[in-house]
């Protein structure tokens, strides 16, 4: 068995590594794609799930991280900034250490998950909490970057884009085509973008006889390209995608256009009872914002008989509050088989 050697090796040919000699990896990718049989029953449709909160970071940032810090090493830098609602910190802070490289990130105070602040401050990253929404962070990362010679490894950083592609690569490696219908949350709508360059690349290259159509989906309190216009206060339980004003909306409405597709907003609720829905049914623990894609299949339906993968975007510890908030409490009993016995007859 041949051993997986990280995304810029195995599909480094379908990738711009001009200038990298030794890639920053944690053997990011080859994340699982699973049949998810009760979903497929409940749709009329054969459904996967791609689980990218295998990554080592635990979230879909570390294929596009893995390029934007190899770039970045490559070209000298010794610091690398970002702003973040949490995932893009912790795979920035985690391939910064790796490289031997200063990460500084910049998360809205109170609005980033546990999981995610955790993760960005073992990984030795300088955590700057702003008065301000994600909005505020990416703006001021931009500005820093004017002002000290730091990198930024937002999605506005083309490299990020050019390492998410290969979501796109290993579905149609896996599935022996493309699916009918790609599902995936949308926040800085960076990886819509990604997936649909990546899936047409394979086309043109004669890799796939197909292109999927592209569904998107944002948080209703959050969900500036539903409305056609930025949203100053965005709201969701959804931190992932808590986002007003997308860095890639123009070339993620591109990728709606050329793909006949869509992109259309869940509320809060509908994406926790598909949250919860997916842990309880098909044994996939994903965060909140992941299981938009899965929310909106359910709320809008596919074709009967059509192939869709939904992307699960993040790991369920990433966000370990709102999980345990909205569960029911343990039982406590006295520690005698006797107490035991008795709750399970109920």
């Amino acid at each position: 068995m041949s051993r997986w050697r990280g995304l810029l090796v195995e599909y480094g040919e379908w990738l711009d590594l001009r200038g990298v000699d030794q890639p920053v990896t944690l053997l990011e990718g080859n994340t699982p794609l699973i049949l998810a049989e009760r979903l497929s029953e409940r749709l009329g449709a054969t459904v996967y799930l791609k689980i990218e909160g295998a990554n080592p970071t635990g979230s879909f940032k570390d294929r596009g991280m893995t390029m934007a810090i190899s770039k970045a090493k490559a070209a000298g830098a010794q610091t690398v900034v970002c702003g973040s609602t949490g995932n893009t910190s912790a795979a920035a802070a985690a391939f910064a250490a790796k490289a031997g490289m200063a990460c500084v990130v910049l998360v809205p105070e109170g609005k980033i998950a546990l999981g995610k602040l955790a993760q960005a401050i073992m990984y030795g990253a300088e955590v700057v909490q702003i008065r301000g929404n994600f909005d505020r962070a990416l703006s001021l990362a931009r500005e820093i970057t004017q002002h000290l010679p730091i990198t930024i490894v937002n999605s506005i950083n083309p490299d990020r884009i050019e390492g998410q592609k290969t979501g796109a690569y290993e579905l149609v490696d896996a599935l022996g085509h493309a699916p009918d219908i790609l599902s995936i949350p949308v926040g800085n709508a960076g990886n819509i973008t990604a997936y649909w360059r990546g899936f047409t690349q394979y086309h043109f290259a004669g890799r796939a006889t197909s292109l999927p159509k592209m569904w998107g989906f944002q948080a209703a309190g959050a969900a500036p390209i539903v409305l056609g216009h930025r949203v100053d206060d965005p709201e969701t339980v959804a931190t992932a995608i808590r986002i007003g004003n997308p860095a890639s909306w123009v070339p993620a409405l591109l990728a709606i256009d050329e793909s006949h597709g869509a992109i259309r907003a869940v509320t809060d609720d509908e994406i926790l009872s598909a949250w919860s829905w997916l842990a309880h049914e098909e044994g996939v623990f994903c965060e909140p914002a992941s299981a938009a894609s899965v929310a909106g299949l359910l709320k809008f339906g596919v074709p009967a008989e059509t192939t869709v993968v939904a992307v699960l975007t993040g790991n369920g510890l990433k966000d370990p509050d709102t999980a345990v908030k909205s569960a029911s409490a343990p039982v406590v009993l006295d520690s005698t088989i006797d107490a035991l016995m008795e709750h399970l007859a109920r």
